[in-house]
């Protein structure tokens, strides 16, 4: 008689983790809804693509040899830009592997984490991950940052606090004000993670988080990404600054060799030397984001203020079926999930044809 196979041990914390919500495959997507001309505006790509610098960069790539792993011409050109030492400069594959390896980095089962709902899903996914719990600060009314109650979880002193501003998935930034508030309220045993992945699109009277936390002595990590406003999220390229060499170091150690592809070192180097193609991209998008805004305020929908390049709408209705509604018109936009928040979409800020779409398509299921 064949004995019965006990179930292999696998590791608790990671076979307990929600799903990642990574938004709707546009291959899908075609298959779904039966049609071809589909506006992709799930995951806040780019519209406009890439700078044509970038394309030419990539004529010829031989792909056969390693990447460098240590990004150097990369961290070369983020640390001039940034004017920082490269030293303490760490690239990922996608900032997503950053939080990943400050998660590896910082954290032991049993370890405390904060951070924001609604959120970014992988600040609380790789934290739980790492064996950690994670404390949740709501956002405030207007869905605009409760600074008071992120200090107050701050002084609970976290090992580790993940804030993202401008705010993903709502939209808005802090302020001068409060993000000094935040920072001040950081004890020393708490690492903060300042997660700027759409610092490109912020106002102009917005601080730079990087800029404002150089001068503290606080533990700090700084995310940005080369996925939105330059246009190479499928390159997968993104990076940390970091508050000294030791967590430099370490965040290093917790991440792979060759992590980043020799493909995308080159594009995201031809991207940062194209700032111009950025910046104009990045202006049209705000222009766009603003008419797109007025255009659903004035269907009587909640539009949560936003910096980035994508609007949280309240909905009214289940988010399951309004993407349904808007699947069957082509349109693909990602229904949020979290408790409280299940009648809200997440879209991003699309050409001028896409816009168009999606506000028609939206208007026909509230107006029915």
């Amino acid at each position: 008689m064949k004995a019965e196979r006990l179930p292999l041990p696998l590791n608790p914390h990671i076979e307990a983790l929600p799903p990642y919500n990574a938004g709707m495959n546009l291959a899908v997507a075609r298959e779904k809804s039966g049609r071809d001309d589909i506006a992709g505006l799930a995951s806040n790509e780019n519209a406009d693509g890439c700078s044509p610098a970038v394309l030419r960069a990539l004529t010829g790539f031989d792909p056969s040899r390693y990447s460098d792993p240590n990004c150097t011409e990369l961290k070369a050109a983020l640390a001039h830009k940034l004017a920082i030492t490269p030293e303490r400069v760490v690239v990922g594959n996608g900032s997503e592997e950053m939080i990943a390896a400050l998660c590896r980095a910082a954290l032991r089962p049993g370890a405390r984490v904060g951070t924001v709902v609604p959120g970014f899903g992988l600040h609380e996914i790789e934290a739980l991950a790492a064996g950690a719990t994670v404390e949740k600060v709501a956002m405030g009314p207007g869905l605009v940052f409760d600074v008071p109650a992120i200090v107050t979880l701050l002084q609970t002193k976290p090992a580790l606090f993940f804030l993202a501003s401008p705010s993903n998935p709502v939209g808005p930034a802090l302020d001068r004000a409060g993000l000094a508030a935040i920072i001040a309220a950081v004890a020393p045993e708490t690492l903060f993670v300042l997660d700027e992945a759409y610092v490109e699109f912020r106002d102009a009277d917005t601080p730079d988080g990087l800029a404002m936390l150089a001068g503290t002595d606080i533990a700090w990590a700084v995310l940005r990404t080369f996925s939105k406003a330059y246009g190479l999220a499928g390159l997968r390229v993104g990076y940390a600054v970091t508050s000294d060499l030791r967590l430099a170091r370490v965040l290093s150690a917790a991440k792979t060799p060759f992590n980043v592809n020799a493909a995308a070192q080159r594009a995201a180097i031809a991207a940062l030397e194209d700032e111009a193609w950025m910046r104009a991209s990045v202006n049209r998008v705000r222009h766009a984001r603003q008419k797109l805004a007025d255009e659903i305020s004035a269907l009587g929908l909640f539009v949560a203020p936003s910096e980035t390049n994508f609007l949280f709408i309240d909905t009214g209705s289940d988010s399951l079926g309004v993407q349904e509604h808007l699947l069957s018109s082509g349109i693909v936009v990602k229904p949020w999930r979290e408790r409280s928040f299940e009648t809200f979409i997440r879209v991003t800020v699309g050409t001028d044809d896409q816009n168009a779409r999606f506000a028609g398509a939206l208007r026909e299921f509230v107006t029915g």
